[in-house]
């Protein structure tokens, strides 16, 4: 099994994310290949929460276009983490 901290990448930091954490939802860039149960696992590894529950999708890369050359960004998985309640990660507090 790969590492916590590999299979979390990084966290999404969008508005609508912070509105989310304000409910104990959770937004993060996680590897492609992570499922909800190493995602869970993961999280509370990282953080010491327990985590109640786990959506991933898969984000499509934007198409972009430079001159007549076009491209596509790289796709990625995104998972949207609920804490049990009572927990937070105070990791987010500091943004909102």
């Amino acid at each position: 099994m790969p590492d916590s901290r590999d299979i979390i990448k990084e966290p999404v930091v969008t508005e609508k994310s912070m509105l989310a954490a304000a409910e104990g939802k959770y937004t993060f860039r996680v590897d492609p290949q992570a499922n909800k149960h190493q995602i869970s696992q993961a999280i509370e590894d990282i953080f010491d929460v327990t985590v109640a529950k786990v959506n991933t999708m898969r984000m499509l890369g934007k198409v972009r276009r430079m001159g007549m050359n076009e491209g596509r960004r790289p796709s990625w998985k995104k998972a949207i983490v609920q804490l049990a309640p009572g927990d937070e990660i105070d990791f987010f507090e500091g943004m909102m």
